[in-house]
């Protein structure tokens, strides 16, 4: 029996093999959200020092998604291959360096965990096949964007364009929505949240949204067509309401702080794309009663 008929009769053994990857992809976003940010304004600094015709920094130690290897960031002793085991590790370890004993951050297993589970739950509700695939990509994806902004208060071009991109291509196919609803829903995202940004900036002189959130939304667009925007808007909107006053509480900061809106578009959108025809239907079947 060939595996791809193999995992379409076994789903359990399908999520099952989802969860594992997704763990593994897990471990590979913790490095990607916390080098990428740094790698960008070493970029910037670079760029802007050359725009200014300043003499460059000196070259420090190479520092990329690859190098330096994993380490403690308390001792800086590397991490030893058996304990860099997505979620395992952390658990043989009890949340400890094995040298200096230094409390490890809970966000990495809680990250590997959440792809894991993402994962499986994607391969179970789609089965094998391209579909599949792709949203995997995309939801990995928007996890590393969401961890970035939540931090970081950003969501990089180098991240967002390629899967914006790829959204346009999938839908070439057909995968989820025709081309030309994925090409409208690019374009109906993206000008949505830049007439918001606009009006708001024209009303009080300051910047409401960032600018990367116009892209994000694009994002969904292609994935998901212009019938996914109003509802991703209106999941977004509610969502980041509650739990943002809960960040500001928690935090004690007021409420002229900054609150970034990243991953509650993905989040939103990322549902959108799963059960969007499903709910507007619920919706309009409540309304008609």
């Amino acid at each position: 029996m060939p595996l791809s008929d193999f995992l379409a009769a076994h789903p359990v053994a399908f999520a099952t093999l989802a969860l594992v990857l997704g763990l593994v992809v897990g471990s590979f976003l913790n490095v990607l959200a916390w080098r990428l940010p740094t790698m960008l304004e070493r970029d910037w600094r670079a760029q802007a020092l050359e725009a200014l015709a300043l003499p460059a920094e000196p070259p420090g130690p190479t520092f990329n998604l690859l190098l330096p290897h994993s380490h403690c960031p308390h001792c800086a002793r590397p991490v030893r291959p058996w304990h860099n085991i997505p979620l395992l590790g952390y658990l043989l370890l009890r949340g400890r360096c094995a040298d200096c004993q230094h409390p490890i951050s809970p966000r990495y297993p809680l990250v590997e965990l959440a792809c894991g589970v993402l994962s499986a739950f994607v391969a179970w509700h789609l089965g094998p096949g391209w579909a599949c695939a792709a949203l995997l990509v995309l939801s990995w994806g928007l996890l590393a964007l969401s961890l970035i902004d939540a931090e970081h208060q950003l969501l990089p071009d180098v991240l967002v364009l390629p899967l914006l991109w790829l959204g346009l291509i999938v839908n070439s196919f057909g995968l989820f929505v025709p081309l030309g609803d994925a090409l409208w829903g690019a374009v109906a995202g993206y000008l949505s949240l830049w007439s918001v940004y606009w009006l708001f900036k024209l009303l009080t002189g300051k910047d409401g949204i960032g600018q990367g959130d116009f892209k994000l939304l694009a994002l969904l667009g292609a994935w998901g067509g212009w019938q996914v925007l109003p509802l991703t808007i209106l999941l977004s909107s509610l969502v980041g309401a509650v739990l943002g006053l809960i960040w500001l509480r928690l935090r004690r900061a007021q409420s002229t702080t900054p609150i970034p809106f990243g991953p509650y578009l993905a989040i939103a959108g990322w549902i959108a794309l799963l059960w969007g025809g499903q709910m507007a239907d619920f919706y309009w079947q409540f309304v008609g009663y």
